[in-house]
């Protein structure tokens, strides 16, 4: 993968195994359980495994995936964002989480304005989209802010609760 992506305040790089009890304490979290909801990671090998399979298994099959995101005046661990295709959307999406501790203090708009840039230069993608729960205000707080607008309601699953599906046109100057 790349050499990590910096913004003023935050280093943005490829997962590793060895992130795995970080990603363990972040898919636990109460807003990772209310909004994306349970992944039945219990262990550090678990977390592992679904770093394999998941994000690192992105990087070899699209070129892209699940960033590790950390401050970098410190080095502490935040959160992830970036890019997510699944086989059931025909578009690239944005994804983001941060553990509760680090909410509210705009590291998801300024790591998400990263990953936009990075889809468009990099990737050469010009749309990407993001699902949302409905009543996650803070999470369509930042995807408006980052442009993306509210296209239509979607299910994942016959069985899956709606879910708001935004859109982004990426220009290839901006």
């Amino acid at each position: 993968m790349s050499p990590p992506l910096l913004t003023e305040r935050l280093a943005l790089r490829a997962f590793a195994p060895a992130d795995a009890a970080f990603v363990l304490t972040l898919v636990n979290s109460p807003g990772w359980l209310r909004y994306i909801g349970d992944r039945g990671l219990r262990t550090v090998t678990d977390a592992e495994a679904y770093l394999v399979q998941g994000p690192i298994a992105s990087y070899a099959r699209h070129g892209f995936g699940l960033l590790h995101v950390s401050r970098r005046e410190d080095g502490a661990p935040v959160g992830m964002c970036g890019l997510l295709k699944r086989d059931t959307l025909p578009d690239v999406e944005l994804g983001f989480a941060f553990l509760g501790a680090h909410e509210g203090r705009g590291y998801a708009s300024e790591s998400g304005r990263a990953v936009l840039d990075l889809a468009r230069q990099r990737h050469g993608l010009r749309r990407l989209t993001a699902i949302v729960q409905p009543d996650n205000a803070a999470s369509m707080r930042v995807l408006t802010k980052l442009g993306f607008m509210f296209e239509r309601e979607i299910r994942l699953t016959a069985e899956a609760p709606a879910l708001h599906l935004l859109g982004v046109t990426l220009h290839p100057d901006a």
